[in-house]
């Protein structure tokens, strides 16, 4: 697939209503749930807020680790660029999602906004000099670190699936169950809506498929009562017994 061309302007620093990390209305969301004032009022001191366009780019794939991110509101995609040129999608990210800590010297991928994206940049530096003053912010960063790990291993599980209408089912499950867990589910639980911001190349990249294979599937999920397409980027699962059992098949 040829690649699309990200803006290449620089994020810009973003306002923001809650001055004080404290009073953020993304905390429950965010790497700092669950920290005592004390400690948010610590990572006040050195964090910088950041808002980022669509396709714009938040680093590449090699750049110096310099700072690690907290997405607050949007959808980052995270993609490595292979041999040949084409590009692996290997995640994407929502509200509370963070990025960059995995890496030590180089970001080992690439990230780009998806849809218009705010995010907490941290310093790595300055960050990890609170650990030895509040060691249950390191102690969060390990659990934010198991996630990662968590995520990679389904990612390798989804690309394992023998069929596409296993990957995309699989891939709206996970979906509703990420947004559940984050409180952003609309409607009732029993009947879900995901939102798909991303396009239907990204997904195609995402699952190792075609784009025609994409949109054929997900046709072929709305025809059986399975889901119901609200609009280009909404979707609701109506029957989430029928979509477990596609992927437990």
């Amino acid at each position: 697939m040829t690649l699309p061309t990200a803006k290449p302007n620089q994020p810009r620093i973003a306002p923001c209503a809650a001055m004080d990390c404290r009073a953020c209305e993304f905390r429950s969301l965010t790497f700092c749930a669950g920290l005592h004032n004390q400690e948010i009022g610590e990572l006040s001191s050195i964090v910088t807020r950041l808002r980022i366009e669509p396709q714009q780019i938040v680093f590449q794939e090699g750049d110096a680790v310099e700072h690690v991110f907290n997405v607050t509101s949007g959808v980052v995609k995270l993609y490595k660029l292979l041999l040949d040129g084409r590009r692996q999608i290997t995640g994407f990210l929502l509200p509370g999602d963070f990025l960059g800590l995995a890496s030590r010297t180089g970001y080992s991928y690439s990230a780009e906004a998806v849809t218009g994206v705010s995010l907490c940049r941290f310093p790595r530096h300055k960050l990890e000099e609170t650990f030895d003053r509040f060691p249950r912010l390191q102690r969060r960063l390990f659990e934010i670190a198991n996630d990662e790990l968590v995520a990679a291993q389904d990612q390798m599980l989804l690309l394992g699936r023998k069929t596409a209408l296993e990957k995309i089912s699989s891939f709206l499950l996970r979906l509703s169950e990420r947004e559940q867990r984050r409180g952003a589910v609309p409607g009732p639980v029993e009947l879900p809506q995901v939102e798909l911001p991303m396009t239907r190349g990204d997904i195609a990249d995402y699952l190792g498929l075609t784009i025609e294979t994409v949109s054929r599937t997900l046709s072929q999920l709305k025809n059986d009562s399975l889901i119901t397409q609200n609009s280009l980027t909404e979707i609701e699962l109506t029957n989430i017994g029928a979509l477990q059992e596609i992927t437990e098949s």
